[in-house]
């Protein structure tokens, strides 16, 4: 697929930060044929092997074996199994835990958030931000989604997001909204980011399709929400955690994004072990 073939040149650049001009290091074990293993070392849920096993396939590696992403790994379990030259190994080991571990903590870290909030709000979304690391963002929102999440936009080009910045400029909330629909395709849904019951309701008024309450506490959402609910979908943001979504979750709200998915999230701890082969 041409997909694929795009993540693997994205992949095989990101390679080149730390084999070019050469690994001085592993030039020690060129020649030698070994088995890879990777191995996670704690607990978690499984995002990244669809962009690295094309990637090693790509760089001409064996895969022997591979677990699917969204599966549930243990402490000792392995994730990868796949051999090929000991320099090339060792040279692109780095990257494949990097890519793994990073990719599995945020998958794993939104399965949490997800069944913390739908205990208590069953049909509530989790959403990812743009919060993202640069470069990493096709990468860090598909694990979203392998743990349960939304996306939420790609880039700002999908959606229309009318930010605090925004109405600053454009007068208000119903001006800024006026403003996007002279020239905003009929395809394209707008959002509009309020602090306030007043702006709410303004932003309804004004025809929003999502209302996003943004830094506002689980109490002040709370009071807003009644307004609105049934009538436009409503969105939660700002300093959402795992230890506040349920809060936020019994407000009543459609969605609750997190920059913390993307942000803070502790990456997996998995390893690379070789054995000679031959």
């Amino acid at each position: 697929m041409i997909e694929e073939k795009l993540i693997v040149q994205k992949l095989i650049s990101m390679l080149e930060e730390d084999v070019l001009p050469e690994d001085i290091t592993s030039r020690a074990v060129e020649g030698i044929k070994c088995r890879a293993y990777v191995v996670a070392k704690e607990e978690g849920l499984l995002a990244g092997n669809r962009f690295i096993v094309p990637f090693l396939e790509e760089l001409g590696f064996r895969i022997l074996d591979k677990k699917t992403d969204g599966t549930y790994f243990k402490k000792k379990d392995i994730l990868l199994e796949f051999e090929g030259d000991a320099k090339d190994v060792l040279s692109a080991e780095r990257l494949i835990l990097n890519i793994l571990s990073r990719l599995s903590g945020i998958a794993t870290a939104t399965a949490n958030m997800v069944k913390l909030a739908r205990s208590v709000n069953p049909s509530v979304i989790i959403a990812a931000t743009r919060k993202t690391t640069p470069g990493l963002r096709i990468f860090e929102k598909y694990a979203i989604q392998i743990g349960g999440g939304d996306p939420h936009r790609f880039n700002l080009s999908d959606m229309v997001l009318i930010k605090d910045n925004h109405i600053a400029l454009l007068g208000g909330v119903k001006q800024a909204i006026e403003k996007v629909r002279q020239y905003v395709s009929f395809t394209k849904k707008i959002e509009v980011e309020v602090s306030s019951l007043k702006e709410a309701l303004e932003a309804y008024e004004a025809g929003a399709d999502i209302i996003m309450l943004d830094n506002l506490t689980p109490e002040e959402v709370a009071e807003i929400v009644p307004h609105l609910k049934g009538k436009v979908l409503i969105e939660a943001s700002g300093r959402i955690t795992p230890e506040n979504v349920i809060e936020y979750a019994r407000t009543g709200v459609d969605i609750i994004s997190s920059g913390y998915l993307t942000h803070s999230v502790k990456a997996i701890d998995i390893s690379l072990d070789v054995e000679r082969i031959s």
